[in-house]
């Protein structure tokens, strides 16, 4: 039976646009966050990605009306209540992401496929924050940036995890137009562990001075087939949150993923990327 009832915790830029697809495969979506600005600045940030979705021909009007009116905001976690899957797409944290789970269990039923967007720590990891009942109907399913574009979803069982779970999880990304690829529980998973080797040796070029920034991603565009350069994409994902990654990675697997020191200059600065006006770029914020 098809889940339908999807409900997605944080409205970050993954999780609003989590909300996104899942609306557009006509499920009705619960979104929440820590406050209603947070909400209110989701939504009209997801107005403005259909807007544009429909200018390239991507959607069509109809779609925007469809989606927006698929999502329901709200702060009261409590509404979640009648979900048959949740989505958490909060902060890259294991503390806060175990706290939203603890509050989570008290009110979801004991069917509900439990679901993290995590990119980087373990599924049984974070599963020790789940009594042990809740384990088998969790997994992680990581999705890519812009979620809206992007078609991979990284599938990831814990020890625990039952395969009927998995099974539901992959069910449901195909249903949102995503491919779903099942992934073993390591820190990182795949994805994650290739891109950011590839982003560490480009940020190394641009210390040793080989190349700019501009350069490396028009060289990686056109010569690579990238659609989009390292830097611009480091930008999109945000800085802060790329070194965050790379310090986790750096501790499981050693000085291959050892930051770069333009990097934490980078972060230290705040040149956090697009949304902060700046990163490896100047972006106009209005």
């Amino acid at each position: 039976m098809a889940l339908t009832k999807i409900g997605v915790i944080g409205a970050g830029m993954m999780g609003s646009e989590i909300a996104l697809v899942m609306a557009l495969a006509g499920k009705h979506v619960r979104l929440t966050d820590r406050d209603q600005a947070s909400l209110d600045k989701a939504m009209a940030n997801l107005g403005g990605v259909l807007d544009k979705g429909i200018q390239r021909g991507f959607y069509k009007p109809e779609d925007k009306t469809r989606a927006l009116g698929g999502i329901e905001t709200t702060l009261d976690l409590g509404l979640y209540r009648d979900r048959e899957a949740v989505i958490e797409a909060v902060f890259e944290d294991e503390k806060i992401k175990g706290e939203t789970y603890r509050k989570l269990d008290a009110i979801v039923g004991p069917d509900c496929l439990l679901m993290s967007n995590t990119s980087s720590i373990p599924i049984t990891v974070l599963s020790s924050y789940w009594p042990a009942a809740r384990r088998g109907r969790f997994l992680g399913t990581h999705y890519f940036s812009p979620v809206s574009r992007m078609a991979l979803v990284e599938v990831i069982p814990g020890l625990d995890t039952n395969e009927a779970a998995v099974t539901d999880a992959f069910a449901l990304c195909t249903e949102a137009g995503k491919t779903p690829v099942r992934i073993k529980d390591v820190v990182g998973f795949a994805v994650n562990r290739l891109i950011h080797i590839f982003w560490i040796e480009a940020i190394r070029l641009v210390e040793e001075g080989v190349a700019t920034p501009e350069d490396i991603d028009t060289a990686c565009r056109l010569g690579m087939g990238l659609p989009v350069g390292p830097f611009r994409l480091m930008d999109g994902v945000t800085n802060n949150l790329t070194l965050d990654v790379q310090e986790i990675l750096h501790k499981a697997y050693g000085d291959r993923f050892l930051p770069r020191p333009l990097m934490k200059q980078m972060v230290k600065a705040g040149y956090n990327g697009r949304k902060y006006g700046r990163g490896w770029y100047k972006y106009d914020k209005g």
